[in-house]
């Protein structure tokens, strides 16, 4: 469905903001992707992401890039990276930081933990106790901490990229519904294909070594911008109602015990919205919807265990949803 001039669309200089989004977003892939060979679905949903200002959960097994992803876009993006490997023995105090008595001033001074990021990456997540785990709420929700009672505002942008290997079950805790429902979207990297994996080590012989040159596009301030820009994207009154309808239908499956949350619709608002700004427009269609529902919604729904035990999960009603929901026809104005 390509709508070239629907209602509601913005004005020139809108456009010309998007296109600038549109530009370095593209320019933010295509850097990534000299790094990530063969996952160009999973590098446009990151920069969704990014621009949604939103948190990501990568779910797949060890040695898929989970890390070189998030530390390759944090590089292209000039920001400050983080990573976390999270154990069970790993202390709130140890993610946030304390405060520290300074013998020279007389006075206790934070001492800052790796949470004052930009990207931050929570490797194993599901590793770490539920108390480390709760530490991470604030944070995700509203990109702030409170150490000792005393809040810090953390800096702009910040983005969670947390990982979990959905195989390894001994001695992790399971993330709580809460913490789910926090992270904007749910991804898995999958294996290489042939041609993809030779061409990975076709690189690492061209390049001389294991490490990875990583071009900066752009700058923390500069997305900071772009979110900001998003909020001139156009989404009609149709595109509202089609999000509404296809989370209200997650929570009508018999098969559910609790369905998406009105966070997962202001979730699909906002990756729609970044997804029409990447392509350039400044006003939404449906399949910028359509492109992002399994990520956003799926992770969000908690079975029933009958449904577990048939192998039933939250992608298989997302996608029945999807195709039974009528998408929305938007007159031109």
């Amino acid at each position: 469905m390509t709508l070239t001039n629907p209602a509601g669309a913005g004005d020139a200089r809108t456009k010309d903001l998007i296109s600038t989004v549109s530009t370095i977003a593209h320019g933010l892939m295509n850097e990534a992707s000299k790094v990530i060979i063969g996952k160009e679905d999973n590098l446009r949903r990151v920069t969704i992401g990014i621009l949604s200002n939103g948190n990501m959960l990568l779910e797949d097994f060890p040695g898929l890039a989970k890390t070189l992803l998030a530390n390759t876009f944090a590089r292209a993006l000039g920001c400050k990276f983080k990573r976390v490997q999270f154990t069970p023995d790993l202390l709130p105090s140890d993610i946030m930081g304390t405060y520290m008595y300074d013998q020279k001033s007389g006075e206790f001074k934070l001492r800052a933990g790796p949470l004052f990021c930009n990207i931050l990456l929570a490797d194993e997540i599901n590793r770490a106790p539920p108390k480390t785990q709760a530490a991470l709420l604030e944070a995700m929700e509203e990109k702030q901490v409170t150490i000792e009672g005393i809040t810090h505002k953390l800096p702009a942008p910040f983005v969670v990229m947390a990982t979990q290997n959905p195989i390894e079950q001994e001695g992790v805790y399971p993330l709580p519904e809460a913490q789910m429902d926090r992270f904007l979207m749910k991804m898995s990297m999958g294996y290489p294909d042939r041609a993809e994996e030779k061409a990975i080590l076709a690189r690492r012989k061209l390049r001389g070594k294991d490490t990875h040159d990583v071009e900066q596009i752009t700058s923390p301030k500069k997305v900071v911008a772009m979110q900001k820009a998003l909020e001139t994207v156009h989404i009609d009154p149709a595109i509202l109602s089609y999000i509404v309808e296809v989370v209200q239908r997650t929570r009508e499956d018999h098969r559910v015990i609790t369905g998406a949350s009105p966070r997962a619709s202001q979730s699909l608002f906002k990756t729609g919205r970044a997804s029409a700004a990447i392509d350039g427009r400044d006003y939404v269609i449906p399949d910028d919807i359509k492109a992002v529902a399994l990520q956003v919604i799926s992770h969000r729904i908690m079975m029933k265990p009958e449904a577990k035990i048939r192998g039933i999960t939250g992608m298989h009603i997302v996608r029945k949803i999807m195709s039974e929901v009528p998408v929305p026809v938007i007159q031109p104005a």
